[in-house]
């Protein structure tokens, strides 16, 4: 009888450490997946702002393309000149 009695309270020591180490791991899993999600919505944010940026950048940037017809009326305008003052000897 009293191997019997043994035997229960290892049983129920097993079960207790199991538990515990269970509750310990789930715990654990819990802070991690926190971590990461937090993680996530703080990258989530700065990609936000980054892509706003890039949308001004993209609207101040636009009046760029006319420059390559600014430099070829510049180009034009120049060639005149030339002419022009070659023509006047200088």
């Amino acid at each position: 009888m009293e191997s019997h009695a043994l035997a229960a309270g290892y049983s129920t020591t097993g079960w207790v450490v199991g538990f515990t180490i269970g509750g310990v791991i789930v715990l654990v899993v819990v802070v991690l997946v926190v971590s990461i999600l937090l993680l996530a919505r703080s990258i989530g944010n700065e990609a936000l702002k980054i892509n706003d940026a890039l949308t001004e950048a993209v609207h101040n940037t636009a009046p760029l393309g006319a420059l390559r017809t600014t430099i070829e009326h510049a180009t034009i305008i120049i060639a005149g000149l030339q002419r022009g003052r070659a023509r006047l000897g200088g």
